[in-house]
C-alpha cells in the first residue's frame, strides 16, 4: 500500500537533515462528509502494537494529541479533530497547520505545537486521553515523556526515524479510535487512485527514477522505504539500482557534487528544502546531469505540491496523484 518556498514543505526531510545530517478543498469536503458517517466500531478499550508493546486505548477518547507527521491529517480523515497537533508543515495557525487538501475538516482550530523540539509541558496542559506519535523517531525518551501524559500510540515496529507507511499509519490510527472499517476504505481508496493513475499513464511503468532534495547543506536522495519513493513506485516506476544498492538505515542519504549522478534516471524528481528553487536551478551540475538537458527532471517548486508529495497522508497522497502525476507523465514522454 501504500518550489517557490513559503516554508519548506518537507519537514520530514527537514527532520532527516537534523537527524543525519510532505486532494483539493473538494476532496477535503469529501472526505470530511465521510468521516463524519464513520462510527466507532468499539466501545470497549482497545489495544494498539506499537514499538512500544500492547497499548490500551480508552474505549472512545474525546481529546486526541496528534503529533506524529500526518497523524493529525490521518485522524481528520476519520473524523476525528485532534484537540492538539504538530505543525509538520509550516502553515501556521491560520491554515490549523494542515495543507489545502486538508482544509475545512476542522470545526475549531487545534492547539499547535513543535516537531522535533516538542514542548510536552504545553501537551500535558490540553489534558488528553489519547496522543498519537505513529509517524514519528521511535525515540525512547519522547515516548517515556509522552507517556506520562496520556497513552501513545508510536511508531510500529521497524518505523523508526519516520520511516511508518501509509498503511501502518491509517491502520493504528484507525485502530486506536475504533474506525477500523473507514480506515480500510481510505486505503481502499489510495489504492483505486494509484490504479486509476497507472492506467492513464502507461508510459510511466518500469522507468527508473530518482527522488532528491537539495538545502542550504546540499544535495540528499531519498532511499528504498520511504513514502516519496514508495509513491514513484506505486506509479509503476522502480527506484533507481544505484539508488537502491546504498546500504543506510535512513531514508534520506546525503550526496556530495562529486556523486552528483547519482541522483540521474529516466524521471529524475528534485526540489527545495529552505531555499528557493532557483538555487537548484542554476547550478551547472545540476544542469549537466542526462536527465535534466534531456527534460526528464521535475523540480518540484509548488509548496503545496511538495508538501503533498511528502506527507504521505491518504489525502495529501490523492492530491500529489492529482497534481504532481501529470508533471511525471511530461517528463517521461522527454
Amino acid at each position: 500500500m501504500i518550489t517557490t518556498l513559503r516554508r519548506p514543505a518537507a519537514a520530514l526531510a527537514a527532520a532527516a537533515l537534523a537527524l543525519s545530517l510532505a486532494a483539493c478543498t473538494n476532496s477535503a469536503e469529501d472526505a470530511g462528509a465521510d468521516a463524519a458517517d464513520g462510527e466507532s466500531t468499539s466501545e470497549g478499550p482497545r489495544t494498539v502494537d506499537t514499538k512500544f508493546g500492547e497499548i490500551e486505548v480508552p474505549g472512545d477518547p474525546q481529546k486526541v494529541v496528534a503529533l506524529g507527521w500526518g497523524d493529525a491529517e490521518t485522524a481528520l480523515a476519520l473524523g476525528v479533530q485532534p484537540i492538539g497537533a504538530s505543525d509538520w508543515l509550516g502553515f501556521g495557525e491560520d491554515d490549523d497547520g494542515v495543507g489545502p487538501w486538508a482544509q475545512g475538516l476542522y470545526d475549531e482550530s487545534p492547539e499547535l505545537f513543535g516537531t522535533l523540539e516538542l514542548d510536552t509541558q504545553a501537551v500535558g496542559a490540553l489534558e488528553p486521553d489519547l496522543i498519537l506519535d505513529v509517524r514519528s523517531s521511535g525515540d525512547q525518551d519522547r515516548y517515556d515523556a509522552l507517556s506520562k501524559i496520556a497513552p501513545v500510540i508510536g511508531v510500529p515496529e521497524g518505523g523508526d526515524s519516520y520511516l511508518t507507511t501509509t498503511e501502518q499509519q491509517v491502520t493504528m490510527i484507525a485502530a486506536a479510535l475504533g474506525k477500523e472499517e473507514l480506515g480500510q476504505e481510505l486505503l481502499d481508496g489510495v489504492d483505486d487512485a494509484f490504479a486509476t493513475a497507472r492506467e492513464e499513464h502507461p508510459e510511466l511503468d518500469g522507468l527508473s527514477s530518482t527522488v532528491s532534495a537539495y538545502s542550504s547543506d546540499g544535495w540528499g536522495v531519498y532511499t528504498e522505504g520511504d513514502a516519496r519513493v514508495q509513491f514513484m513506485e506505486n506509479l509503476g516506476l522502480t527506484q533507481s539500482e544505484d539508488v537502491a544498492a546504498i546500504e543506510s538505515d535512513s531514508f534520506y542519504v546525503p550526496v556530495s557534487n562529486e556523486e552528483l549522478d547519482l541522483l540521474d534516471a529516466d524521471v529524475m524528481v528534485s526540489f527545495p528544502i529552505f531555499v528557493e528553487a532557483s538555487e537548484i536551478s542554476k547550478q551547472r551540475l545540476y544542469n549537466a546531469l542526462p536527465a535534466v538537458e534531456d527534460g526528464r527532471a521535475v523540480l518540484i517548486d509548488d509548496l503545496d505540491l511538495s508538501n503533498a508529495f511528502s506527507i504521505a497522508t491518504t489525502l495529501g497522497i490523492e492530491y500529489a496523484i492529482d497534481n504532481v502525476t501529470p508533471l511525471l507523465a511530461d517528463a517521461a514522454a522527454k
